[in-house]
């Protein structure tokens, strides 16, 4: 009965944390407590694990259902010469690395521009590295501890190892494509998203 009239109150309060319960990255008050209420990656338009770190979101495109940063440790960086697009109902495991860009092999101090784009229904496993300049067709999974050097663009595949290669072809035909009932990018309402972005981010 208590629950029943916490999620009653929630519905009217935080309408877009309620109906993202049950969808493939959901929303949990816990999530909206730490970024709206204590700051923690308050700059990211998606649900982001306070343990997590994000910099530059404002040059990250996030898909629908996909949340980078969402499990914790995640280490996050883009900007304006290395974006990130990640696309629809993609999932990112706990302590992924995603470095838009790199150092400068003989000068530390300066960094190489690359950027990343990881397709539609990929999943990236737990302490993956994925590399500057590097992209990943829809429906690539990555094995767990991978370094992801070089680009899957075909995508339906899965892929590990350091660096990590092709070790199985996926049938097309066998990849779900599922949808939420409810379409959000992070906190925003897909038919939203648009104008939010035009005013909001550099990608």
């Amino acid at each position: 009965m208590i629950k029943s009239f916490l999620l009653t109150i929630l519905k009217f309060l935080l309408p877009e944390v309620y109906k993202r319960r049950r969808v493939n990255q959901p929303i949990f008050l816990k999530h909206y407590v730490m970024q709206k209420i204590l700051f923690f990656n308050s700059s990211c338009y998606w649900p982001v694990d306070w343990r997590s770190t994000v910099i530059g979101s404002k040059y990250i495109l996030v898909g629908i259902g996909s949340a980078p940063g969402y499990s914790f440790g995640c280490y996050i960086v883009a900007s304006e010469k290395s974006p990130i697009t990640i696309g629809n109902y993609t999932i990112i495991a706990p302590n992924v690395i995603l470095p838009g860009r790199n150092h400068n092999v003989y000068n530390y101090r300066q960094h190489e521009d690359g950027g990343i784009n990881i397709g539609n229904y990929c999943w990236i496993g737990a302490n993956s590295v994925i590399l500057p300049n590097v992209m990943l067709g829809d429906h690539v999974v990555v094995g767990a501890g991978s370094v992801v050097t070089k680009s899957f663009e075909n995508g339906h595949v899965i892929i590990a190892g350091n660096p990590a290669k092709i070790i199985k072809y996926l049938n097309k035909s066998k990849c779900a494509e599922i949808k939420d009932k409810y379409q959000y990018h992070g906190y925003i309402k897909k038919e939203n998203f648009n104008s939010y972005r035009k005013k909001n981010l550099k990608i």
